[in-house]
């Protein structure tokens, strides 16, 4: 296949970017640079830097195309909440030109990078895709957004989508893994405490009615993820819109997860007791039922353990301080 990959520059992006081409299919990325970094695009990949809505008609009017995976947002909650203007321009409208370019080139196979924050606070674990969708800052209200219109353009034009709702994605792919500019995701963080680059990592309460008091997440390797992008890239059917929720299943505290940490890097990693942050939920864990049912997708790498050691293989060989400070 020949596929767009919006956002290719980014985590999550680069990986499926790079899997897409160990398959031999043909990939070219779209990237602002905004968010992402240049030394994440992957050798082979074509690059085409520039504003998605800028760009799409002309890159899709250049060739043929026959889909897209589309990652390229903004995905950071509280900031969302700081700059709700600027989370609906670059996530939805963003998202409502691509639809439109698919649409005016017969472009009819779309994947989208969605998210568990269209949950907002949930009623029961493990979560379902038939939960309520309550999202609780406008990050999630954006995606959630975009999902409908997905499924109008899927009902009105043929178009054939899945959108991808995962929780928290970790681990790394040989030399593309998370490197964000803003990192507000717990391992990574952790590690940064590793490496010397912070100088503890923060516990937001210890009082949640968890097994140790911290809160649980359920963690997913962002390889196994992109093996469920690309089962859903080369499943999906005209006029239908799926939806599926991704994650390994399992739940590990805050503590686990530092725990894990230092015994993966061998440093003791300091860890302080912090305020509860608003808007927390105790335990956030999948149910990935419906897509191991439906595309048989299974994650493997679910093992905390395995996770961190490829995250923390990464984050070691970004360098130079500079690529990790906070």
């Amino acid at each position: 296949m020949n596929v767009v990959v919006t956002g290719g520059a980014g985590y999550v992006g680069s990986v499926c970017a790079t899997v897409l081409l160990e398959q031999g299919h043909e990939v070219t990325i779209i990237d602002d640079f905004s968010t992402g970094n240049p030394d994440a695009v992957p050798d082979g990949a074509t690059l085409v830097e520039g504003n998605l809505v800028d760009v799409i008609g002309d890159v899709l009017s250049g060739g043929r195309y026959d889909a897209v995976l589309h990652f390229a947002a903004r995905s950071l909650v509280g900031e969302s909440v700081e700059k709700p203007d600027e989370y609906w321009r670059d996530n939805l409208v963003v998202s409502l030109a691509l639809l439109n370019a698919l649409r005016e080139h017969g472009v009819t196979n779309l994947v989208f990078s969605s998210t568990a924050a269209t949950y907002g606070e949930p009623e029961s674990v493990p979560i379902r895709e038939d939960a309520p969708t309550r999202p609780s800052n406008p990050y999630g209200a954006t995606k959630l957004s975009i999902d409908h219109a997905i499924s109008s353009y899927c009902a009105a034009f043929g178009l054939g989508a899945t959108s991808l709702r995962y929780f928290n994605v970790a681990g790394a792919y040989g030399s593309a893994g998370e490197n964000h500019k803003t990192e507000t995701h717990l391992i990574p963080l952790v590690l940064q405490v590793a490496l010397g680059f912070r100088d503890e990592a923060l516990i937001y309460g210890d009082d949640w009615p968890t097994k140790d008091g911290t809160c649980v997440r359920d963690y997913i390797h962002v390889r196994d993820l992109a093996d469920a992008h690309l089962l859903a890239l080369k499943s999906n059917v005209p006029g239908s819109h799926r939806i599926y929720n991704l994650g390994s299943g399992d739940g590990y505290s805050v503590r686990e997860v530092i725990d894990v940490c230092r015994t993966v890097t061998g440093h003791e990693i300091p860890a302080r007791v912090a305020p509860r942050r608003a808007g927390d939920p105790a335990v956030l864990v999948a149910s990935s039922e419906k897509i191991g049912r439906e595309l048989g997708w299974a994650p493997s790498r679910t093992a905390l353990p395995r996770i961190v050691e490829d995250a923390w293989a990464f984050t070691r060989n970004l360098g130079t301080a500079s690529h990790c400070a906070p």
